[in-house]
């Protein structure tokens, strides 16, 4: 089916991602904080949502939905979505591109708690490199005895740290939407992804 191998690594990446379980709000104040404090931060983000989960394989709808939102929120759609459609972005209207990182986001958001398992998984944090309202996170994930290097890409807007894009052993996540996104727009336009990514939250919401 198509993007089914490009949804399956993002949804992969999405659950690794949660290690740091929501946007990082900080004041102005604290945005220049140093790279021993983001890094407190977010090792107390994932002791906390360990402790969210507890033991129970299975959680209830609205602890689900709690949980959804708290990993996802820490994802900028909007600026993987512009930064994955390259050139074409600019050509899309307004209302264009605010259906498109939506529906985009909608599906991640949908296929994010397959496995709640898999936020269980180890992390250890390698690297924090903070530069202004920019940092890049390295950290290493350890699941089913699996070690996977995964790198965050942090922008400050507002207040909020959010990731722009994820890196799973040197892939991009962007750079896989781009491939893909793109070709679509190429052969058949950009109704033609609309389409397709429309069915796909069609199917995820059933």
């Amino acid at each position: 089916m198509l993007y089914q191998n490009l949804y399956t690594r993002l949804l992969t990446l999405t659950l690794l991602s949660v290690m740091f379980t929501s946007p990082f709000l900080v004041s102005p104040a604290q945005a220049q904080e140093t790279e021993a404090d983001l890094l407190a931060m977010l090792e107390q983000r994932d002791k906390d949502i360990k402790q969210r989960l507890g033991g129970s394989d299975e959680l209830p709808d609205a602890e689900k939905e709690e949980l959804r939102a708290v990993v996802n929120d820490m994802i900028d759609f909007a600026a993987m979505g512009q930064a994955a459609l390259g050139t074409h972005w600019d050509g899309l209207s307004e209302e264009q591109q605010t259906d498109f990182v939506q529906v985009f986001g909608d599906i991640v958001r949908h296929q994010s708690l397959s496995d709640v398992d898999i936020y269980r998984a180890s992390v250890s944090y390698d690297a924090v490199d903070l530069n202004g309202a920019q940092a890049w996170v390295t950290t290493t994930t350890i699941y089913k005895e699996v070690p996977a290097k995964v790198e965050y890409d942090f922008l400050l807007k507002g207040g909020i740290w959010r990731a722009r894009d994820i890196i799973l052993d040197d892939v991009s996540t962007v750079g896989g939407y781009s491939r893909s996104f793109q070709s679509v727009i190429r052969k058949k336009g950009f109704d033609a992804l609309m389409n397709s990514l429309n069915k796909r939250l069609a199917k995820t919401r059933t």
